[in-house]
């Protein structure tokens, strides 16, 4: 019987120990409180309360106890690295939107609450554009590899194309970008069929959540990433015609940010593009031609 007692006891210690080194291994659960939202509507003043009626928003949203941030917005999630994202409403008119924050704490833990914003968008994206860029129904693009200028950066807020590097004609074949394929439809959806891997900037391509590829000085190459889809929208902040694409969305070469990519140039079959990265390092340019 005393032997019992020893072995009970024993192993009821074993079991308040190994409680105490999992709760010490997941850390506290503590859930994010205080959510606060700041509202940044493109344009607005005292005459334009919501906006110059390109419908563009910058949200920034913080949280005491918080490690990481989303927004559900128009029924999209996104990942606010920062805590900030930029979102264009291109539902024509004067709309209110719930904006909801979800904050996410240590151990798994979250919260949410929900925000309203109310914008004006006057933004009709001209025929012409919609045409060249899905002719009226579904269109397929791929970066112009075989040509110079295709691919290549330059500085941050730049207006010179390919300014301070343009790859050669076909000098990235073979590392996840040339096979790259993506089609624009009317109804707002984007696909891009990737063939199995993907092309893009060390540190900031591993935010897709694929694997594996080659890391080449700051280049990540035929990194291992599915096809899919998400929503592709129009809009002209200050007058300057702008591709946003929604989630991970990317063209050529995956380089985070915002996901916007300046409309620079662009006629019936071919469209020069730029956007600036994750790291607010620099501005990527591409040219896209249709398939």
């Amino acid at each position: 019987m005393k032997n019992l007692k020893y072995i009970l006891g024993v192993f009821l210690a074993l079991l308040v120990f190994t409680c105490q080194d999992d709760e010490a291994e997941l850390g506290a659960l503590i859930a994010p409180t205080n959510i606060d939202l700041t509202v940044d509507i493109v344009g607005a003043d005292a005459t334009n309360p919501n906006g110059d009626g390109s419908g563009t928003v910058n949200f920034t949203a913080n949280a005491d106890n918080a490690t990481a941030i989303h927004f559900v917005i128009q029924n999209i999630t996104k990942l606010a690295k920062g805590g900030s994202v930029s979102h264009d409403f291109t539902v024509l008119g004067l709309n209110t939107y719930p904006i909801t924050v979800i904050a996410y704490g240590t151990g798994g833990m979250s919260s949410s609450k929900t925000f309203e914003v109310e914008v004006l968008s006057l933004y009709e994206p001209p025929a012409d554009l919609l045409t060249m860029l899905t002719s009226n129904s579904s269109r397929v693009w791929r970066i112009k590899g075989e040509a110079k200028p295709h691919f290549g950066l330059g500085p941050v807020g730049g207006s010179t194309p390919f300014e301070w590097y343009s790859a050669g004609a076909n000098e990235k074949d073979g590392l996840g970008m040339y096979d790259d394929r993506y089609t624009f439809n009317i109804d707002g959806t984007f696909t891009a069929v990737t063939n199995g891997d993907v092309f893009g900037r060390i540190t900031l391509i591993d935010e897709l959540g694929g694997s594996g590829g080659t890391i080449n000085s700051n280049d990540v190459e035929n990194y291992l990433y599915d096809d899919y889809t998400e929503q592709w929208s129009l809009s002209a902040p200050a007058g300057v015609e702008t591709l946003s694409l929604t989630g991970l969305g990317f063209v050529g070469y995956y380089a985070g940010g915002n996901h916007k990519y300046i409309i620079f140039s662009r006629s019936a079959d071919e469209m020069v593009l730029t956007t600036t990265d994750g790291n607010n390092e620099f501005n990527w340019w591409f040219t896209l031609v249709p398939e």
